[in-house]
């Protein structure tokens, strides 16, 4: 049927796409974003190429498609390097990466998962470089100078790269993140609408731009209502159940003018919880609690733990979609400023927080 063919699958899927674009009357990559079922496209141009595609036999693999765009088919997704921690049953890393998995599958890619070394150096660049990935999602970035020059490099060199639940002041990296500030704000506010005034605050690393907004969130709520900002209500944990154990330790002496505790996650909000419930505190002299995730355990607490609820799985799934959208267009990219966007949070309220109760 063709005169022109060659030994490399890859070249022939190339010649063969253009020639399906032909015959549609569409561009090349209307017919790639048609077969990959990238963007919206009208029906009538979708049908176009898909009954040009079956006259021309034209039945691209994964593979196929990878070589033709000399491409890995992987999408890099760096963790943070937490020894002795069980990333991937927590439920913070665990949604995400459902998130991301169910994006890429969708898109055809597999997930590389990259772990950060220890000293904290990870050459991705490396890993672009060497077309291992075609696309790297970012957990746990930190606000740090050697961090924001590694990405702002990877930007110069057009990387399409993808912050998630993380932003640095002032550069223009794309991210996906949650409003942390707002969901602190929330928290806060309802604890000051049952009578509480005493709050107390236990943060995560203040590397982390969510702990900074979670700051920012309770210090609005506290302004707003005419209260001081006290350098003794503030508590710093590692957003670990360990941690709140440590800082129920801390707490146990002031609870006759501590009311309430607000934690930056629920891990550190039940290990406060439990630490003070093993000190002997009664359920009645127990201060009001929100955590932040709403995480499944937050659900199983006695008594049920409030807490801000993060969509986790969403903030994933859309950051693979961006980052992966990148890739379909790359000679818009430096027209595109960089996305930002923010999903927005809601306070669960549980027996924990209720004034009463």
């Amino acid at each position: 049927m063709y005169a022109r063919t060659f030994m490399h699958k890859g070249l022939m899927n190339i010649v063969r796409r253009i020639e399906v674009a032909e015959l549609a009357g569409v561009s090349e990559a209307t017919v790639s974003r048609v077969l990959n079922g990238v963007g919206p496209i009208k029906e009538e141009t979708r049908q176009r190429v898909l009954e040009a595609a079956e006259r021309l036999g034209y039945t691209p693999n994964a593979m196929a498609r990878s070589l033709a765009r000399r491409r890995s088919g992987n999408l890099g997704v760096v963790m943070p390097y937490l020894p002795k921690a069980r990333l991937f049953s927590a439920h913070y890393f665990s949604e995400i990466l459902s998130g991301i998995g169910s994006r890429a599958r969708e898109e055809g890619y597999d997930l590389l998962i990259i772990f950060r070394d220890p000293d904290g150096a990870t050459d991705v660049e490396g890993l672009f470089r060497m077309q291992k990935i075609d696309a790297c999602l970012i957990l746990g970035a930190k606000e740090e100078a050697e961090e924001r020059e590694t990405l702002r490099r990877m930007q110069e060199k057009g990387y399409p790269f993808c912050l998630i639940n993380q932003h640095f002041a002032g550069e223009s990296f794309n991210e996906v993140d949650a409003d942390h500030t707002e969901g602190s704000y929330q928290a806060v506010r309802h604890l000051l609408e049952q009578g509480f005034r005493r709050i107390a605050f236990v943060n995560g690393p203040e590397v982390y731009s969510n702990s900074s907004d979670r700051r920012a969130g309770y210090e609005r709520a506290l302004q707003e209502a005419g209260l001081p900002i006290e350098s003794d209500l503030l508590f710093a944990g590692n957003f670990s159940r360990t941690s709140g154990l440590r800082v129920a330790e801390e707490i146990l002496g002031d609870l006759n003018r501590i009311d309430s505790i607000f934690a930056a996650n629920d891990r550190m909000a039940i290990g406060i919880q439990q630490g003070l419930r093993q000190a002997g505190v009664l359920p009645e002299h127990m201060p009001a609690i929100v955590g932040y995730d709403d995480s499944d355990a937050a659900e199983m607490t006695s008594p049920g733990l409030s807490s801000v609820r993060v969509p986790f799985y969403e903030l994933g799934e859309m950051a693979a979609a961006r980052v992966l959208r990148l890739l379909e267009e790359p000679e818009k990219n430096e027209e595109t400023p960089p996305f930002k966007v923010r999903l927005p949070v809601e306070l669960v309220v549980r027996a924990s927080s209720v004034k009463n109760n």
